[in-house]
């Protein structure tokens, strides 16, 4: 299940693996990425946690991660942030980059 981030983040930090959505209501692309999303949470979700940030609702935590558009995906290990990637991406591309980091 895809976790709601409101305020912090504490509901990943325990997770080995997480990735957030940094999203918002009136942006096309996160809309077009919402259903890629939920199939890769089902795909992954045994070994990522999945969660989304609207940046309207929780703009403190979008500047402490340097949000500057939306969608931008945030891979966090062990609840340090590693990788940031922005835009729209094809569910098999993100297949092969959350493969990799599974590896």
């Amino acid at each position: 299940m895809v976790v709601n981030i409101n305020g912090n983040l504490d509901k990943i930090s325990n997770s080995k693996l997480a990735l957030v959505d940094f999203w918002a209501t009136w942006c096309t692309p996160c809309k077009v990425m919402e259903p890629i999303f939920k199939k890769l949470e089902e795909k992954y979700g045994e070994e990522i946690t999945f969660a989304k940030v609207d940046v309207a609702n929780n703009q403190k935590l979008a500047e402490e991660f340097n949000v500057m558009t939306v969608p931008t995906f945030i891979l966090f290990e062990n609840g340090i942030a590693k990788e940031k990637i922005t835009g729209f991406h094809p569910q098999p591309e993100f297949e092969k980059y959350l493969d990799s980091k599974i590896k």
